[in-house]
């Protein structure tokens, strides 16, 4: 069997589900992963000798060792792993259960850590390899009502770029994958929604408004999502950062030129402290 060898994780539906589809459609061999791996028996069946699904709770280390473990075992090779599983959240910072947060974290934040740290012995010794983090246009600007997710996304994505600049020397590359709004199952079950408090009615209120009807309508195409992945993973140069959607080009462009306006008109006095 030749082509690459996929391990993603998410794979019951959303970005992971078109993901191991595009990867299959292109002659790759790949491990689906999931928590309840029955959901994937569709994709196994379409699949054949080229897919194999397995299952993988991101907060569960023995789970990802079984999986890292059995691509290794059925395919003989890792090229590219995917960190996709996660969920969404909706709630001022007030709003906020702190367990809500943590768990939240355990998933969007420790689990795509721990997948990465139990692949990358095999990525260094072959000397090759990618990392996708699925991260969000919320990886880089935050609003009302998505401080929790984006909390996670930054830090995904602050770790990310550290690794990058680590992992290089051995052949292996990262890539941040930013999506704006996908229809995805991101908008329905698949958001934590805190208890509203009436005071960020305004504020919060609002995001968990558009939340609550966006789901079935979102601009972005998963299916090109994925086909856009492929492509910048095939790249002899990518970058390190991907945006998709019109929505996060856009978005990301107006938070960096903020950024940039904020850091000209306050420049002097962020100088006058050095010595």
């Amino acid at each position: 069997m030749t082509g690459r060898v996929w391990l993603i994780t998410g794979c019951s539906a959303g970005f992971g589900r078109e993901l191991a589809e595009a990867a299959l459609a292109a002659g790759d061999r790949v491990m689906a992963t999931a928590r309840r791996p029955e959901t994937l028996a569709d994709l196994v069946e379409a699949g054949g000798d080229r897919v194999r699904a397995a299952r993988l709770d991101v907060t569960d280390a023995a789970s990802i060792d079984a999986a890292v473990a059995e691509t290794l075992s059925a395919f003989g090779r890792i090229d590219v792993v995917v960190n996709n599983a996660g969920y969404g959240s909706v709630g001022a910072v007030e709003e906020i259960d702190m367990a809500d947060l943590r768990a939240l974290m355990e998933v969007m934040f420790f689990g795509a850590v721990a997948v990465t740290k139990a692949v990358l012995p095999h990525l260094r010794r072959q000397g090759s390899g990618t990392i996708v983090q699925m991260s969000s246009m919320g990886g880089q600007l935050s609003m009302p009502g998505f401080g929790a997710y984006c909390a996670a996304k930054f830090a995904l994505e602050g770790l990310s770029e550290a690794l990058a600049a680590e992992v290089a020397p051995f052949g292996v590359r990262v890539l941040i994958v930013e999506p704006g709004v996908f229809r995805t199952e991101f908008g329905g079950h698949r958001m934590h929604r805190s208890e509203p408090i009436d005071a960020y009615e305004m504020s919060a209120g609002a995001t968990r408004a558009f939340v609550d009807r966006m789901d079935g309508t979102q601009p972005g195409d998963p299916a090109k999502a994925a086909q856009a992945i492929l492509q910048v993973v095939d790249h002899a140069d990518p970058p390190l950062r991907l945006a998709l959607g019109d929505d996060a080009v856009d978005a990301i462009r107006a938070h960096h030129e903020s950024l940039r306006a904020d850091l000209d008109q306050w420049e002097k006095l962020s100088r006058a402290t050095s010595l």
